[in-house]
């Protein structure tokens, strides 16, 4: 019985990284569209966004399933646990990354915010990479590398923020594209926090023991 629920352990994890791993495809895609108006990827991001929907209902019924064959306890049930919980957060990523292509639309960025929404959704990159680590090798530092790496896009939708507000100031004619960018950027700002929601509770699924 150990050596099947080593299995299913394995296989939940797998198929949660998968999921992360999917999502992490759609930031490309969701850039190009938001930087390079390239609409061709909006209907492809649904498409994709479809397919973490349903992976999140088939990882969701195979934990609760494990859970009701196998009664497992310490750090295999908190594996499961920290699965359960990250399913919403990881679907949610997905949602907004969509949110970001659809809102684009017909939007032309300027310069100034172009490389500001650039570089976050290159470090949403760098920071699904280094989620995907962290949990794969059950490394507490990685997550708490992870966390630490949301700061810098809240700090570019920090100055997002503040470069659109002069914008709206000083060209009153720009208000509702401006306004487009913040909904864009709380968007992208919002995939961080839901990223370093999931790398939060590594720690405690290693340990034992609440870290953050």
């Amino acid at each position: 019985m150990r050596d099947v629920l080593d299995q299913e352990l394995k296989n939940s994890l797998n198929a949660t990284l998968n999921m992360i791993g999917t999502v992490e495809r759609m930031y490309s895609l969701g850039a190009a569209a938001l930087l390079d108006g390239e609409r061709q990827h909006v209907e492809q991001l649904r498409s994709i966004d479809g397919e973490v929907d349903q992976m999140e209902a088939q990882i969701e019924s195979d934990c609760l399933r494990v859970i009701a064959l196998h009664q497992p306890v310490a750090r295999d049930l908190r594996q499961l646990g920290l699965i359960l919980k990250c399913l919403t957060d990881i679907e949610r990523m997905g949602d907004y990354v969509v949110h970001v292509a659809e809102d684009s639309e017909g939007l032309q960025v300027p310069g100034s915010q172009r490389a500001t929404l650039s570089r976050m959704m290159a470090r949403l990159e760098e920071m699904s990479q280094s989620l995907r680590t962290a949990l794969a090798d059950r490394d507490v530092a990685r997550a708490e590398a992870t966390v630490r790496m949301d700061d810098e896009i809240d700090d570019l939708f920090e100055k997002l923020q503040q470069d659109l507000i002069s914008s709206m100031m000083s060209e009153p004619d720009q208000v509702a594209a401006a306004l487009q960018l913040m909904r864009i950027g709380r968007a992208i700002e919002r995939i961080g926090d839901h990223m370093e929601n999931v790398a939060e509770r590594i720690p405690y699924w290693v340990t034992g023991e609440h870290h953050f």
